[in-house]
């Protein structure tokens, strides 16, 4: 089906839009089909607009506050339920919920190993974070910058890694101080759209399952009016086709870029260490 002119079309007609990153938020439907249905999860709403979810084991607390500072998604993780958080992961209002959805859908399959699944020996160890994903689809490393930025071809999403050296809790106060911020936009490292901070002790393949949504080719649904004006010259847009026997919602999931290719999961192989290391807190150590 041929390219649209955006202008030419009015407000609530439905689109494919590609590539992922400069869609648009979109319908937070995708991470909330998600958790709503995670088995032995825990919802409330507070405030009337803010949402919480609880893990099972009380170790994972998820927060999709309306009217914070940064909105969006935080992901925290405690080994000790009432202790300070491992990790922290926070998307910010204007993130791709496709890309929220990625990173719930792999924790909440990997959280009942206590992650031991997808660490090396396990079943779905796939070998490294979101470094190598970003690898594979040619993200280009800008040498010589500091902090490193690495960026997609098109040049209008990058992912920012650290330099410098901060106390732990310094970076679970502040987001913008995390290990790495992957943002899009016409220019991600000066003008982003939107960002996503992961602490240095979030979980590779966590990572990875963010950057694979991210980097999936596969078109998204949006409405007109959501796409951000300051993205319209930058992306591929296609007429939705129809569904007649399935709402929108519904058939954006089906087409969802983020469920894990557990499948082609590389063989487990054999690890000297301890498996029983990884599912214990660092500060236990």
């Amino acid at each position: 089906m041929p390219a649209v002119d955006l202008a030419a079309l009015s407000p609530g007609t439905e689109v494919l839009v590609a590539p992922l990153y400069l869609a648009g938020p979109g319908s937070t439907a995708p991470v909330l089909d998600v958790l709503n249905f995670a088995p032995g999860w825990t919802k409330s709403i507070a405030f009337g607009t803010d949402t919480y979810f609880t893990s099972p084991c009380q170790r994972v607390r998820i927060a999709n506050t309306e009217a914070s500072h940064y909105g969006g998604w935080t992901i925290t993780y405690a080994e000790d339920p009432l202790g300070v958080p491992d990790w922290i992961t926070t998307f910010d209002r204007n993130t791709p919920q496709e890309v929220v959805a990625g990173f719930a859908d792999t924790l909440v399959r990997s959280l009942p190993s206590n992650f031991r699944d997808y660490f090396s020996g396990g079943p779905h160890y796939i070998g490294d974070g979101h470094e190598g994903v970003f690898r594979r689809h040619n993200w280009q490393l800008v040498r010589g910058s500091g902090p490193y930025w690495s960026f997609s071809p098109d040049g209008h999403a990058g992912v920012r890694t650290r330099t410098h050296w901060i106390h732990e809790y310094d970076e679970l106060l502040s987001p913008p101080r995390s290990m790495w911020r992957v943002a899009a936009g016409a220019d991600p490292r000066v003008a982003s759209t939107w960002r996503a901070y992961f602490s240095a002790f979030t979980l590779p393949h966590l990572r990875a399952a963010a950057a694979a949504a991210l980097t999936s080719g596969n078109a998204v649904v949006r409405r007109v009016e959501e796409i951000p004006e300051p993205h319209r010259a930058l992306v591929n847009v296609r007429l939705a086709e129809p569904s007649p026997t399935a709402p929108l919602v519904r058939a954006a999931l089906d087409r969802r870029p983020y469920v894990p290719q557990l499948a082609t999961a590389k063989a487990p192989t054999t690890n000297t260490d301890s498996t029983a290391d990884h599912g214990r807190s660092r500060r236990q150590r």
